[in-house]
């Protein structure tokens, strides 16, 4: 067994506490689903968000997903002039067979172009 990190973003439209919900929930989903990633074979997750969004944490939609039992914590992404904005970023430390050049990392909604060189 191979312990791996997937990579992921999303872009929010405004600082909203249900579309920060919505978009992590399909976020997580995403990348749990493309890297058959089971609960159990999560390690834990660091979620990140931009200085504009404060209306809630990621990890609270984590938890409303079904990761209660595993190991969450948010922070607050550096304050670059000209980054995107509106950006939840999240890295999860997973058990898996797969190797490196196997795993998916996941970029929703406008998120893409911040790694165009590993979005799937």
């Amino acid at each position: 067994m191979n312990i791996r990190a997937i990579r992921g973003a999303t872009c929010l439209q405004r600082d909203d506490a249900v579309e920060m919900a919505e978009a992590v929930t399909e976020l997580l989903t995403e990348l749990m689903s493309r890297n058959s990633v089971a609960p159990d074979d999560l390690i834990s997750v660091l979620f990140t968000s931009t200085p504009d969004l404060h209306s809630a944490f990621p990890a609270a939609a984590a938890r409303g997903v079904g990761l209660a039992d595993v190991p969450l914590i948010c922070a607050q992404e550096i304050d670059v002039v000209g980054a995107m904005e509106k950006v939840v970023r999240v890295m999860v430390q997973v058990q898996t067979q797969k190797t490196r050049t196997e795993i998916k990392h996941v970029y929703l909604r406008g998120a893409e172009a911040l790694r165009q060189d590993i979005a799937q």
